[in-house]
């Protein structure tokens, strides 16, 4: 995929006098933080279409309203760019076309995939929300002191944001989770789909801030629509003669137990979205009408 030379139009932007005009100058650490922004934008490679995640056995199927970054720029915008730790592991992350991962309102879907198992849905309908939330927000205070230890900030699970729901005919599962991080004004919102295939679960999260559920919650159908299992891995294929079974149930997807071996701090439900510094108002607007014409000229169906 071919991308457009946006270092040339950045060199136009910033030597044009209506640009100091019209718009705030910007300091010096600011121009820096341009520049690095759209050289980073350059090296990402949208993808819209189908996309095949062969680690999964999943097909996404992204519609123009979407663009998927395959693992590598994934990990790009979450640690260089949201400042989470590294050492996670995904296979992509999907954005609505109309953003890029630099604007203020910008939120994207991690994609994951863990395969333990067949995970059985017997106890979907049994299951106490109420109860399972006061225990994961003891496990979430107990795992933020390790996180404030390895030196990043306290997390607090603040509850649902929306409450679980399990479709038994499509075998996909969703709920929203209210996070607040350290001291920070804004609430993260954690939207989180899971979709139960023959060996494992993909695993579908939404990193936004609390301000745009609404938002979230419009293109929750849209989200959840894209993923699908290839034939023969989806859960309807599953054998019990010699498939393995998960030990947990749908119950331990949502309580997170599962999530990561090594406790919450690799658990997808920390990501979040800090940038390193605070641009203007004004830049940022400028920002987002570069990346628009430059992802309008480059992320096109099937490449």
């Amino acid at each position: 995929m071919k991308k457009s030379g946006l270092a040339g139009v950045l060199a136009l932007v910033l030597s044009t006098a209506v640009w100091a005009s019209e718009e705030p100058q910007m300091t010096a650490e600011q121009q820096q933080y341009m520049e690095w922004a759209l050289g980073v934008w350059e090296s990402l490679s949208p993808q819209t279409g189908e996309v095949v995640l062969e680690q999964a056995n999943v097909t996404l199927t992204v519609p123009e309203e979407f663009y998927f970054l395959p693992e590598k720029d994934a990990l790009t915008v979450l640690v260089d760019v949201w400042g989470n730790p590294p050492g996670q592991e995904v296979l992509g992350m999907l954005f609505p076309s109309e953003s890029t991962p630099f604007d203020g309102d910008s939120w994207g879907v991690i994609v994951q995939y863990e395969e333990e198992g067949y995970v059985s849905d017997e106890d979907a309908a049994g299951i106490d929300y109420s109860e399972m939330l006061e225990q994961m927000q003891r496990d979430t205070r107990a795992d933020s002191a390790e996180r404030v230890k390895q030196g990043y900030e306290a997390i607090d699970l603040v509850g649902w944001a929306s409450a679980p729901y399990y479709d038994a005919t499509s075998k996909k599962l969703h709920w929203a989770k209210e996070l607040k991080f350290g001291d920070a004004p804004e609430h993260t919102l954690n939207y989180n789909i899971r979709v139960l295939g023959r060996k494992g679960v993909l695993i579908l999260n939404f990193v936004a801030d609390m301000s745009q559920k609404a938002v979230i919650e419009e293109s929750l159908d849209s989200v959840v629509a894209m993923a699908e299992f290839n034939e023969g891995a989806r859960y309807a294929d599953f054998n019990p003669e010699i498939d393995k079974v998960a030990a947990y149930g749908i119950g331990a997807l949502i309580a997170g137990k599962v999530a990561s071996k090594a406790g919450l701090l690799a658990a997808a439900m920390l990501f979040l979205k800090k940038f390193w510094m605070f641009l203007a108002v004004g830049i940022f607007a400028m920002l987002k009408k570069l990346f628009s014409r430059s992802k309008a000229a480059t992320v096109t169906p099937g490449e």
